[in-house]
Parts: C-alpha cells; sequence; structure tokens
C-alpha cells in the first residue's frame, strides 16, 4: 500500500490502461490527468501506471482483493496467451506485439448487458453519454458523486417514457425487456457463466435486441468466456482481409483475445484496407 487509499500493485508492466479502457469493452471510464477514472461494481477509482506499477487511488486493500484485481483480471497470464495466440497464425502474432497490454476486463455482468444493447448502430462517445444519463437518472448515487450502475430490479419498474430522457431511441425497448428477463429470474447471467456456450449465447438472444454480436460482447466482457468472438462489420472486414479461411474457432479458448488484438491492430491501420 503507498498511502491509505492508493494500492501499489507492482510488476503489472503488461497491462496498457489506454488500450484496455478505450477500445470499447467498458464505456464507464475517462481519461483524466496521468490516468483513468471509472466506476464499477458501484465502486469509483482512479488508475494509472507508475513504471512497471499499477496504482489504484480512493480503494482499499479489501475491495482491490475483491473488485479491482478481478476487474483488470491480473491474475491472468497474458504473456501465455500471445505466445499461444502468435503460433496460430503471423498476423495475429503481429497484432498481440502491436498491443500487448490489452487485459479482457471482468465487468459486471448487466451491465455489460445493457452497455452493449446501447452500442448497437452506435459510437464509442454517444453510447458513453447514454449510459452516462442512464447511470445518474437511476443508479444509486456514491460518496465520490459518481453513479452506479441502475440495477435490473430498478429497469424493470419503468416504461419506455421513463427511459426517454436517455435519448437512446428504439433500444429502450430492449434494455426494459433486459432488465425484467433478468429481474424475474428468467435469464440467470451467473447461469450463463457455465453453461455450455451455445446455450449461453441462445439464452441471451432471447432477450428482445440482442443478436449474436451482443450476446458476444456480453459473454466475453460481462461473463468472461473468452472462447466469445464479438463480430461486427470492422470485424468481419478484418477476418475476410487478414485472415481468408480463418474461422475464429481455430484461435481455441483465448478466442476473445485475439478479437482484441485483431480490433485494434485494424483500427489503427486503415491502409491494410485501401
Amino acid at each position: 500500500m503507498d498511502g491509505h487509499n492508493i494500492i501499489r500493485v507492482t510488476g503489472v508492466e503488461d497491462i496498457s490502461l489506454s488500450d484496455t479502457l478505450c477500445c470499447g469493452q467498458s464505456f464507464r471510464w475517462r481519461e483524466v490527468d496521468g490516468g483513468f477514472r471509472g466506476t464499477a461494481f458501484g465502486k469509483t477509482v482512479t488508475v494509472c501506471k507508475d513504471g512497471e506499477d499499477l496504482l489504484i487511488k480512493g480503494t482499499s486493500r479489501e475491495d482491490f482483493d475483491s473488485i479491482w484485481k478481478s476487474y483488470f483480471d491480473l491474475d491472468t497470464d497474458y504473456v501465455a496467451i500471445r505466445r499461444d495466440l502468435s503460433e496460430k497464425h503471423p498476423v495475429l502474432s503481429e497484432a498481440a506485439k502491436f498491443a500487448p497490454g490489452i487485459h479482457i476486463l471482468r465487468q459486471e455482468p448487466f451491465e455489460a448487458l445493457v452497455s452493449f444493447i446501447i452500442s448497437q448502430n452506435n459510437n464509442i462517445k454517444r453510447i458513453e453519454g447514454i449510459v452516462d444519463r442512464l447511470c445518474e437518472n437511476f443508479g444509486e448515487k456514491l460518496p465520490e458523486g459518481s453513479y452506479a450502475f441502475p440495477t435490473p430490479e430498478k429497469l424493470a419498474t419503468l416504461s419506455e417514457d421513463d427511459l426517454s430522457p436517455l435519448r437512446a431511441g428504439f433500444r429502450n425497448r430492449y434494455i426494459l425487456d433486459a432488465a425484467r428477463k433478468v429481474a424475474s429470474g428468467e435469464i440467470s447471467l451467473e447461469e450463463c457463466r457455465t453453461l455450455p456456450f451455445s446455450e449461453a449465447k441462445a439464452k441471451l438472444m432471447t432477450i428482445v435486441g440482442v443478436g449474436s454480436k451482443v450476446a458476444d460482447c456480453v459473454l466475453l466482457y460481462g461473463l468472461h468466456r473468452t472462447e466469445a468472438f464479438p463480430m461486427d462489420v470492422w470485424m468481419k472486414r478484418a477476418m475476410s482481409t487478414l485472415f481468408p479461411g480463418v474461422d475464429p474457432c481455430d484461435f481455441g479458448e483465448y478466442a476473445g483475445v485475439a478479437q482484441q488484438y485483431i480490433f485494434h491492430y485494424s483500427r489503427m491501420h486503415p491502409e491494410l484496407f485501401e
């Protein structure tokens, strides 16, 4: 510990906060002086790097152990994962070297579900705005002045008109259906962690407005099913151009990590698609 509310995690050189927090996995982190400030699991912290150390400000040892260590996936050996994926394809090896510091966040599943429902046909700036308004209008106010993500029970009691301040349009109906199915127990997100992958995905897709891509995002970012490989228009283009004839299943149990490397590499190299 480096101060009464700062946790210093040593030897975490393999995480890039910018690549991890700004790559479209989560929409609740904002860049601040020298780091990022965000809220997860009803707690708000500021994180930054100090050389090879990770500093988490505004937390306790107990919250680090129960929330942030898992949230930032600090116990996973990403060096070994990169090595394994790099052997599968030369372009994937290049992509992994380009952004080696991406971690897959272990987010609260209901937040991931609603966030990726909101993400449909949307850009990151607008998604962040809608998510912020959702939390400010219906989430619990936290001591730091920020807001927790609203519970499914809270959202399940609302109407589409109640959600009009979000300016989320057609997505309001989807948000409410998701909240009602989770709050009623019709869908257990925790059960989706351990169900066979195809069953978990099919269950999520019974929510109005949840298609294959959104379901894969929830499985990967909310339930840490790292075999999930979300495919949007951009990823389909990247796969057909850079990996002709390759099926995402060929990337194995860490296909979702491969997806993040490919997505980031493709976004940063538009010349590959000219």
